[in-house]
């Protein structure tokens, strides 16, 4: 789905009226393609004396990752990122030195620029002035990505106790919110819980010999998933009803996949998932619920079948397929569930209660999914997306699109590939240390920031 207005405000035939009548002007975003650097320019690397050991660790590991690290700013350098380390943090006032070196240097930050915070977690077992000043991160990083333009991005790891700065899924992490793969991730902190997790053998293929299987593959944001975990070297099951089944037999046929058509509220959905992955390719080890429906209305008007099938999809069927595999003794290869959420279900959403229940409801079930997932290397994590283009959201009214469109730091919709990167992500294993979380891909949008 096109956006015409973003076609606008950056045509060179037009670019420069929409300058000179002050019409905002959202920066096309770049995303991944295989084969390009890490990084276009060179990383900074900035920290104070107590998180100058954590810091050097992050330089080396993006030296290793053929980025050229600086470590002191230069007047009239352009950095294609930015990495505050603050994970020695004792007091808030320590926040000053880092902080404001890095912020001298975002007027030259590059078009689609990163900047990246590490730091550790806010809990009670830590003495309040500590407490302080890890919590001031958030703050200060959720604002600050509301200040970056031309693209850039800001993100956050938050470390737990015990957890080094180059553990795998800390490490990977930061990969992550460098790379064009988080084009529209922006303004969000993630929790990384433990040193679970390794590097992959090939960051190209990241996913080599893995099998997935992928709910609601037939189109959109499902399908952009399945083609997503295909590239970076999975075997792909792709599901879908079977009224989409010429649809998704396309999208397996590109995936190099199969397709196995069913209702994922089908009773029996999860036995036939695991025999058909086990039968046709040895295991299974990722589980994508992309499949869902949206059914509007507001709660005054709401009746039964609609509330009923929203959440019957939505949730109560990843609930039993998750029920079927955790007790088959068949999914235990460091398996990864990846469920999708979405902002409405995080801020609620008007006319939209049953859809918004169906996708907290999701939200709970990761986190308490995501424990039984441990003994095994596993993980269970939720990607909420915010407004993605789509056939659903173009059938949306034209002020209401335009609305939701623009509500967030980036001015613009982001793409399925956007959420596709982010679940790919989540599946591989350099993310195992990454349990029970929800990262949004909205580009910070104002609903549930």
């Amino acid at each position: 789905m096109t956006d015409p207005y973003l076609t606008l405000v950056t045509s060179p035939l037009t670019k420069g009226l929409a300058r000179r009548i002050g019409l905002p002007r959202p920066a096309p975003l770049a995303r991944f393609r295989p084969g390009q650097p890490l990084l276009a320019g060179p990383a900074l690397v900035v920290s104070g004396p107590a998180s100058a050991a954590d810091a050097d660790a992050v330089a080396q590991a993006l030296v290793g990752w053929d980025v050229d690290v600086r470590r002191h700013p230069t007047p009239g350098t352009s950095y294609a990122a930015v990495v505050v380390v603050l994970t020695g943090l004792t007091h808030p006032g320590e926040l000053s030195d880092p902080v404001l070196a890095a912020g001298a240097t975002l007027r030259s930050l590059a078009r689609g620029g990163r900047v990246v915070t590490v730091s550790r977690a806010s809990t009670a077992e830590v003495a309040p002035a500590v407490a302080a000043a890890r919590q001031g991160v958030d703050g200060l990083l959720r604002s600050l990505a509301k200040e970056l333009r031309g693209g850039a991005t800001g993100n956050g790891i938050v470390l737990a106790d015990g957890v080094g700065a180059d553990a795998p899924s800390a490490l990977g992490a930061l990969r992550f919110f460098l790379s064009t793969r988080s084009a529209f991730v922006s303004g969000q902190l993630l929790a990384v819980d433990a040193d679970a997790g390794a590097p992959p053998a090939d960051w190209d293929v990241p996913l080599a010999g893995r099998v997935a299987v992928v709910t609601g593959a037939a189109r959109g944001i499902g399908a952009a998933i399945a083609a997503t975990l295909a590239r970076d070297g999975a075997t792909v099951v792709a599901v879908d009803v079977p009224a989409a089944g010429e649809a998704l037999a396309a999208v397996a046929n590109r995936a190099r996949g199969t397709a196995l058509q069913l209702d994922v509220t089908a009773p029996d959905a999860g036995r036939r998932i695991l025999e058909h992955a086990l039968a046709r390719h040895g295991g299974l080890d990722i589980v994508i619920h992309n499949a869902g429906i949206l059914r509007d209305k507001l709660l005054v008007n709401m009746k039964p079948e609609r509330w009923d099938a929203v959440l019957a999809v939505n949730v109560a069927a990843q609930l039993r397929i998750n029920t079927e595999l955790l007790t088959s003794g068949e999914f235990t290869r460091a398996p990864r569930i990846v469920s999708l959420a979405s902002t409405s279900g995080i801020a609620g959403n008007r006319g939209q209660t049953n859809y918004a229940a169906s996708k907290g409801g999701v939200i709970g079930m990761v986190r308490a999914t995501a424990p039984l997932l441990t003994a095994f290397g596993g993980t269970a994590n939720a990607v909420a997306p915010g407004f993605i283009e789509t056939e659903m959201t173009a059938r949306m009214p034209f002020a209401q699109r335009e609305i939701a469109r623009r509500a967030n730091s980036l001015l613009q919709g982001g793409r399925p590939e956007d959420v596709a990167e982010t679940v790919a992500f989540l599946a591989a294993p350099q993310s195992g240390g990454i349990v029970g979380q929800v990262l949004r891909v909205c580009g910070q949008n104002l609903v549930g920031a």
